[in-house]
């Protein structure tokens, strides 16, 4: 008791040394709370958006190649300048694949349906190729997994219910009342599937139910679809699910499309995931691009921010470090007389640097709770100050001929908030954060309490007491 209270007594005595001290330790701490503030925030920013959105990758044709080894046709057809459809589905189970978002199209047609349009037309099939069944020609289209309407609210259903089950379809308003269906009826659909590169077919009929119709409410459809052939426009679009569309479907065959969009747990998983595409069968003459620039606009500032707050807190920690253990040794020179009477009295040494270490303590402590204070008021506006010169350093201008030379990284996504750069970075001061500031406190108050101490304690007390004389 008597080591704490004379400990506690010698911060008060000593306090011209102590507040120099003090100053600096304050200095530390409160920079140490900005830097692990802003840092432990940004992490959950960026862990929060790689584990929401991850890395789009685009799948493309390498123009340069196929046109080096003479065109499409010298290059072996349409099939290996584009995924199959089973290469679309399989490279979904990749580990590095965060997660995709797969949809696919056929174009159709049907003995007894109109469809909307400039176009109306009746049900027509022609030759071609050099054999098989007559192509379909296609009035319609039916997609698997085309959602993204109603999630957004475009769409709605009006009648009946949303698809459920395999062999239930979705139809429009106007299709529906332009041929007298409603919710519960049949329709039946035929299109065709190539089965090689000279076009050479085969008709697949489906029959599928109607459980739901829905309104469109997109402005592009009030104000323009009346007026475009009926294959584009999206009263003509009959939606069902992904294995419904794609189990007619035989190995080798095509004609039909996959839209896929692939999404890596990380841009740096690129490479590997290459890698693996490859290895299960990706042609040559596809390419593989990921939007990182998109990704960077969004988590490039936070990490740039984290980063600079880092090093500048590692730079702090360090230099203070080094003043605070020549401020604690100058200052503990002072005392090597009080120092000796103690040890002459026979105080041993661990209760002297115990003693020692105390005021340390003490010190910090009152620093601890001025710099939690100071760092908590400050940390914001340093914040963003920090962030808006990140997001002006790593701010994308997206290329306009992007397209043209094969970059399609400047292509929006679904994803649309992923192209949101972050305006500000609401940081706050948790758990960890604070266990953290605790912990480096009390390695300043150990660093200064040991270098006082290691200047003391290789003396013996009657040669301190030899010197003071």
């Amino acid at each position: 008791m008597y080591i704490i209270k004379n400990a506690l007594e010698n911060v008060l005595r000593n306090r011209g040394r102590n507040i120099l001290l003090a100053c600096i330790i304050l200095a530390i701490v409160a920079t140490t709370v900005v830097s692990l503030m802003i840092s432990n925030t940004a992490n959950g920013i960026i862990d929060d958006y790689k584990n929401r959105f991850g890395s789009e990758v685009f799948i493309s044709r390498d123009t340069a190649l196929v046109m080096a080894s003479g065109g499409i046709s010298a290059v072996g057809g349409k099939e290996v300048v584009q995924l199959t459809p089973q290469q679309s589905i399989d490279f979904a189970a990749s580990e590095y694949i965060q997660s995709y978002i797969m949809k696919i199209v056929q174009n159709v047609a049907s003995e007894h349906l109109h469809a909307v349009g400039i176009d109306v037309r009746s049900y027509v099939t022609s030759g071609t190729g050099t054999g098989g069944d007559e192509y379909i020609t296609p009035q319609l289209k039916l997609w698997g997994d085309k959602w993204a309407e109603f999630e957004n609210g475009n769409r709605i259903i009006i009648d009946g219910s949303m698809v459920e089950n395999d062999g239930e379809c979705v139809i429009s308003k106007d299709l529906a009342e332009l041929n007298g269906l409603s919710a519960g009826d049949t329709i039946t659909l035929k299109y065709s599937v190539y089965y090689n590169i000279n076009s050479d077919c085969r008709t697949v009929t489906q029959e599928l139910t109607v459980v739901g119709i829905y309104e469109d409410y997109t402005a592009e459809s009030i104000s323009m679809y009346g007026m475009i052939p009926s294959l584009l426009s999206p009263y003509n679009e009959i939606l069902t699910t992904f294995n419904t569309v794609y189990s007619v479907f035989q190995p080798g065959e095509f004609g039909f499309d996959v839209d896929v969009q692939y999404f890596l747990k990380n841009p740096s998983m690129l490479a590997d995931f290459e890698n693996y595409m490859r290895e299960n069968g990706l042609s040559e003459y596809l390419k593989v691009t990921t939007d990182e620039e998109a990704y960077n606009k969004v988590v490039g500032p936070v990490e740039g921010m984290k980063n600079i707050t880092m090093v500048f807190m590692v730079i702090v920690l360090a230099l203070g470090a080094v003043i605070i253990m020549l401020l604690a040794s100058i200052a503990i020179r002072e005392r090597k007389y009080e120092i000796g009477v103690l040890r002459a009295m026979g105080m041993k040494k661990g209760k002297v640097a115990l003693g020692l270490w105390i005021e340390m303590i003490a010190i910090t402590f009152v620093c601890l709770v001025i710099g939690l204070a100071v760092g908590t008021f400050v940390a914001q506006p340093v914040s963003d100050a920090l962030l808006a010169e990140q997001i002006a350093a790593v701010q994308i201008t997206i290329n306009p001929y992007a397209m043209m030379q094969g970059n399609a990284s400047g292509i929006l996504t679904t994803n649309a908030a992923l192209y949101s750069a972050l305006d500000q970075l609401d940081v706050s001061i948790g758990l960890s954060t604070l266990l953290e500031i605790i912990g480096i406190s009390l390695m300043l108050a150990s660093v200064a309490a040991i270098a006082a101490i290691s200047k003391i304690t290789k003396y013996e007390p009657i040669k301190i007491l030899m010197e003071r004389s």
